[in-house]
């Protein structure tokens, strides 16, 4: 009898001792979790304004936005440099992208990936809204280059299939085929590129959304001083800082938003990127200049915070950074 308690005895310590771990992990996860809710979210369901939008303009404004004819030569698409078809993420991963006629723009195209939660638009946040947005490149002369709105008008109105859909889109509107309701448009169908990944499940309780060494990312991410830029849903693109709060950042061509504001402290302020899909969008930094996410994490460190990172470090925070790739995206880049 007492040998049969010893056995089972045993038994009992040994399976306790193997639940330990799964019990430590859970206990981990859920610490994370609550430290991460503090200063980051799940993304929303909609974004700001996807509640005026009908199925008519979003089909509008997707058709618009692989439009090559709204460039001066039609070659080129909105999609030319934000390339969403075939599942990318939203950038032409280019360090800086040509224009219709080959020559190159002076920024890193950002993802348009989820670009409706951001706080405003482009790296400078010169325009306040995703219409605002779509209305400039295609003028820019050194992107799709057309001449003027009205020559975008009359290159639309030429072809019967968009005067039939402006007027689906805008019903109430006597004369709905212009240039404002084509940003409308294009706003619409943009408000429709929301992603979801994993650390979104995690977020929402999902203790086995993240992997070991995701979660140790996640920690090393709000522990060493990340958060201090990249907050909220996106992590990131919510606020405008400095590059080289610590250390100056050595292309000092570009000045940033103060081209924009004109005010001497935002010189070499650019607003912080998000950091959904990061995996997908190389290469980084409003000039295109680093190649991998390891290097961008390694300068980013040293940039903003002032800290060389380890190998460890910069594996686990990479490690943690490519589990915010959209569900789909991700299995069309793992290919």
């Amino acid at each position: 009898m007492m040998t049969i308690n010893m056995t089972l005895a045993h038994a009992l310590t040994v399976s306790a001792f193997l639940l330990v771990p799964a019990a430590i992990n859970a206990a981990t996860s859920s610490e994370l979790r609550t430290g991460a809710l503090k200063v980051l979210a799940p993304i929303p369901d909609k974004m700001p304004g996807a509640e005026n939008d009908t199925p008519a303009r979003v089909k509008l404004g997707r058709d618009l936005f692989f439009e090559k004819k709204l460039s001066a030569n039609n070659t080129q698409s909105c999609n030319s440099c934000h390339a969403v078809d075939q599942n990318r993420g939203g950038v032409d991963n280019e360090p800086t992208s040509p224009g219709a006629f080959g020559k190159r723009g002076g920024r890193n195209s950002p993802t348009v990936l989820n670009a409706g939660f951001h706080i405003a638009q482009f790296w400078d946040g010169r325009a306040k809204t995703l219409e605002d947005q779509a209305k400039g490149p295609v003028l820019n002369p050194g992107e799709m280059a057309m001449p003027s709105e009205a020559a975008v008008i009359e290159k639309l109105k030429a072809e019967k299939k968009y005067v039939g859909a402006f007027k689906k889109a805008f019903p109430s509107e006597s004369d709905p085929l212009t240039y404002d309701n084509f940003a409308k448009a294009v706003g619409a169908f943009e408000r429709t590129l929301r992603t979801h990944d994993r650390f979104d499940d995690f977020l929402k309780g999902d203790d086995k959304a993240l992997t070991a060494a995701e979660l140790k990312g996640l920690d090393t991410f709000l522990s060493i001083g990340c958060t201090t830029c990249h907050t909220g849903p996106l992590l990131g693109g919510n606020d405008y800082k400095k590059l080289g709060i610590l250390n100056a950042y050595e292309n000092t061509s570009d000045k940033g938003r103060i081209e924009v504001t004109k005010e001497d402290y935002d010189e070499f302020v650019f607003k912080v990127p998000s950091l959904r899909n990061i995996a997908l969008t190389a290469p980084y930094f409003h000039d295109g200049s680093q190649k991998t996410l390891e290097e961008t994490v390694q300068k980013m460190a040293w940039l903003q915070l002032g800290k060389r990172l380890s190998a460890e470090e910069t594996s686990d925070l990479t490690a943690f950074l490519r589990a915010l790739s959209d569900k789909k995206r991700a299995v069309v880049a793992a290919k």
